[in-house]
């Protein structure tokens, strides 16, 4: 499992990419509606620290709907008066933002702009740069609004501070091979490229599902099982660098063979505070300190001074990856799960329908961006599919429509339950069905890992006997009418949970694995 690393340098959006969704059902899904009244807003743009005597930094605020919407005539102000005269903001496109008064930028959007439920709206870039006034530690407010139609919808107030400018730059890639269950060691190393000494750095990890650490570094955060984060305190001379090694295990349920990923992250402490607000913001699950000892470098070390703020001036090459080569036979069973309803003519039947990954291995396409399997499901005769999920589309044959995904009425449908299932987990989605008449014997079907002209997609099941599974419709006797027996509850955490700025979770870390667990679509464990 895995692919190309989550380049967390590079622009919101790349960082989404990681949550899994299928590129070609994100590209065809239905277009949202105009404006929609009802749908709430939430802004966020992430604190940053410029360093001084630079070109600055780009960066742009994101806007989040509870609806998917399309906004008209948007306007965005930038209220930066506190560090008036140590900073000046601007379009990264001149023609986008103007002044309006001293310490403030007004920008406007000329096209619609779409805020999706999911992924949510992004606006156009501003380059912060300090001015030749500005000194390491300046500290000040930028707040955000953000309008349309001369309403304000959103705002948001982030912290802007100068500091001092260095370059980390990670060291060279690593492999290391283990079977599931197995341990491997693998080094970590960092370089001052600059010609100012670092003063602390911190390693960011990004690491596959598989991936895992026992032990516990009192510098160190972890997340749930998984690496997340640790904290450095030696200084690097300018030339100099810093190396240590890590001992991990594969998970026992490690799909092999296969391939894991691992990228560590290295930032200035004054660049990781800024970002772990993110994590903060979004609600995420509290990291935790290790109580072990404390995981020791081997570096040049001088005597302590008061630590200034730092920022890395050049972060495209800040990132290393390890490759782990999974070696053995750990595979997967993935079992079709239908139903059973029963029910009078006119009643609506719910019913859950998917998979179960009876394991032994769990299967992690997060990284390469597809589907772990994909779903046919066949209406049962005499009934009509009322409400289905929207990672199902009408189904013609082999050809699914993905313009009309999650509309009502077809006869078939193809469907993406998402990047992950672990060893153990049912994941379904919730369908309803309406009795329209009596049909003797009448059934559906529900069949995994049917072929597909995609990426991703699982076709070495361990069991494929129980690929296929049945729709059963019972219509009971006593005339029309009646409740709408038969439902079968859906179960798991909330969907929506991970849309908004919890999205931005890829950008601290723990790889997407945290993050798609979370979001999981709509089909559910």
């Amino acid at each position: 499992m895995g692919g190309t690393p989550l380049m967390l340098t590079h622009s919101t959006r790349r960082w989404l990419a990681g949550l899994g969704v299928a590129g070609a059902f994100v590209a065809a899904s239905a277009s949202p509606a105009l404006a929609d009244p009802a749908a709430e807003f939430d802004l966020y743009f992430q604190d940053v620290t410029v360093a001084a005597d630079s070109a600055g930094v780009v960066r742009s605020p994101s806007l989040y709907s509870s609806e998917s919407t399309v906004l008209n005539d948007v306007s965005v102000r930038y209220d930066y008066r506190s560090l008036a005269g140590k900073i000046t903001l601007a379009g990264e496109r001149s023609d986008d933002c103007a002044a309006d008064g001293e310490g403030v930028l007004l920008c406007r959007e000329y096209l619609p702009l779409a805020v999706d439920e999911l992924y949510g709206g992004f606006f156009n870039q501003i380059v912060i740069a300090p001015t030749d006034k500005a000194a390491t530690g300046d500290t000040g407010e930028l707040k955000i609004s953000v309008k349309t139609a001369d309403k304000e919808i959103a705002s948001y107030t982030s912290r802007i501070r100068v500091g001092e400018g260095v370059d980390l730059q990670a060291g060279p890639d690593a492999t290391a091979t283990a079977a599931p269950g197995g341990k491997f060691q693998a080094p970590l190393a960092v370089f001052n490229a600059g010609t100012t000494e670092i003063d602390g750095f911190v390693a960011l990890f990004d690491t596959d599902y598989g991936i895992r650490t026992k032990e516990r570094f009192d510098n160190c955060l972890y997340a749930e099982d998984f690496l997340f984060a640790c904290e450095f305190d030696e200084k690097i001379p300018a030339a100099g660098s810093a190396t240590t090694t890590l001992n991990y295990e594969l998970a026992k349920d490690t799909y092999a063979p296969g391939r894991e990923y691992s990228y560590a992250w290295f930032m200035t402490p004054a660049d990781f505070e800024d970002l772990l607000g993110v994590r903060e913001e979004a609600g995420a699950e509290k990291t935790r300190r290790g109580t072990g000892k404390t995981l020791s470098l081997k570096t040049v070390s001088t005597a302590r001074k008061a630590r200034a703020v730092q920022t890395d001036t050049n972060p495209d090459n800040n990132i290393s990856g390890l490759r782990v080569d999974v070696t053995g036979e750990n595979g997967a069973d993935l079992e079709a799960v239908g139903a059973t309803l029963t029910g009078k003519k006119g009643v609506l039947l719910t019913a859950a329908l998917g998979f179960r990954n009876n394991g032994p291995a769990t299967l992690d396409y997060i990284r390469s961006d597809s589907q772990v399997t994909y779903i046919d499901m066949t209406v049962p005769a005499g009934t009509t599919a009322v409400e289905v999920p929207f990672e199902c589309a009408p189904r013609t044959g082999n050809d699914a429509e993905w313009d009309d995904a999650g509309t009502p009425g077809a006869a078939a449908y193809r469907c993406y339950p998402g990047p992950f299932a672990q060893a153990g987990e049912e994941l379904t989605g919730e369908f309803t069905f309406r009795i329209d008449k009596v049909v003797a014997n009448a059934s559906g079907t529900v069949k995994v890992n049917v072929p597909c002209e995609c990426e991703g997609g699982f076709y070495d099941d361990l069991k494929p006997a129980n690929d296929t599974a049945k729709i059963l419709v019972n219509v009971a006797t006593g005339g029309e009418g009646g409740g709408d027996g038969g439902a079968l509850p859906i179960t798991g955490e909330s969907t929506g949970l991970i849309a908004g700025i919890g999205a931005l979770l890829l950008a601290a870390g723990v790889g997407g694995y945290l993050v798609a667990k979370r979001r999981r679509t709509r089909f559910v464990a």
